[in-house]
């Protein structure tokens, strides 16, 4: 039963990711712009931007480009980055170490922000705290990434002075030995005290702008999910043997109301990643992002498609590993 359930599960993520490469590959030949005459220049002759496009298989139907571009990419190939001039694939290797070290710095930032956050302010409900804490999750959920970022950017660089304007380092800094890709864990492992203050310092306004809005959404789960739990009959138990509100609180409330709030986190891993496109881009963070807009600007189709193909099938893992892991929990959801 579980097998079947696990079985059904992968084979929608399948057809999900064979959808998303289907709509990309589309949508990305219906831009204006032909990356032929881009990649040969605009001095080049007709002939040669024609012969460019056979070479590049540009010129077939979009059936056609179509199942080339499958039948790469069931081979492992997405295709070779117009831009670059690499294989997608190895550019991808190159700048998801910088996406994916922001990600996590984000999601650990929600975490130590976040939960605090909502169990204080389910606990002491209707409180001074709980009412900055609920404006706070208000404006998180409705301010828009991109503005966050520039007013950061704006008064942390220009007007106090305090924070980079982009990179994962200062010039003149060299990166640490390449162990994990993650600067700052690799200049922790190689005992480079200097350079793991320097990329940290670079990480701090990419991580809490990308964490703005997911730290409201945990805020406000957290909080829903202790009020829930608040009123269950075995919390009034605990505090009719005596416990202190604080004891009943920690041990007892908080443990039960994360359950539903990991399902979130899982969630807001592909979001993190999705959504770090817009800040890199505009933080100047050298990441997937930032390599994604390039690649947008300059109409490289094959870097585009691999960049979403990627996002999309990091966001889909984790929602089908979340779905698996609640039907395993509960059985009802086999059915379904």
């Amino acid at each position: 039963m579980i097998a079947q359930f696990i079985l059904r599960r992968l084979l929608g993520l399948l057809a999900v990711l064979v959808a998303i490469s289907a709509m990309t590959f589309v949508l990305a030949r219906v831009v204006p712009k032909d990356p032929a005459r881009l990649i040969a220049g605009p001095r080049a002759s007709q002939q040669a931007v024609e012969a460019l496009r056979e070479r590049l298989g540009l010129n077939g139907t979009l059936v056609e480009q179509y199942v080339r571009y499958m039948g790469g990419l069931l081979q492992g190939d997405l295709g070779m980055s117009f831009s670059t001039k690499r294989p997608v694939l190895e550019d991808i290797r190159i700048f998801f170490p910088a996406t994916a070290e922001l990600t996590l710095a984000a999601l650990l930032f929600s975490l130590l922000v976040g939960l605090p956050i909502g169990v204080i302010s389910a606990a002491w409900k209707d409180s001074a705290f709980d009412y900055v804490g609920r404006f706070l999750s208000t404006l998180g959920v409705s301010l828009p990434p991109f503005w966050v970022a520039l007013v950061g950017q704006l008064v942390g660089y220009y007007f106090l002075s305090v924070l980079p304007v982009g990179g994962r380092l200062s010039q003149g800094v060299a990166p640490p030995p390449n162990i994990t890709g993650f600067y700052t864990l690799d200049s922790l492992l190689t005992g480079q005290w200097g350079t793991f203050l320097n990329a940290l310092w670079h990480l701090v306004l990419p991580a809490f702008v990308l964490s703005f809005g997911v730290i409201a959404v945990f805020v406000r789960i957290m909080r829903a999910s202790m009020l829930d739990v608040m009123r269950q009959d075995y919390i009034r138990v605990a505090r009719a043997k005596g416990l202190t509100y604080s004891v009943v609180v920690l041990r007892h409330a908080v443990r039960n109301a994360m359950i539903p709030t990991l399902t979130v986190i899982g969630l807001q891993v592909g979001l993190l990643m999705s959504g770090s496109f817009l800040t890199e881009s505009i933080l100047q963070w050298p990441g997937v992002g930032l390599y994604a807009a390039n690649a947008l600007l300059a109409a490289d189709y094959n870097a585009t498609m691999g960049v979403t193909l990627v996002g999309a099938t990091i966001y889909t893992i984790a929602n089908a590993l979340v779905d698996i892991a609640y039907g395993i929990v509960d059985p009802r959801l086999r059915a379904t």
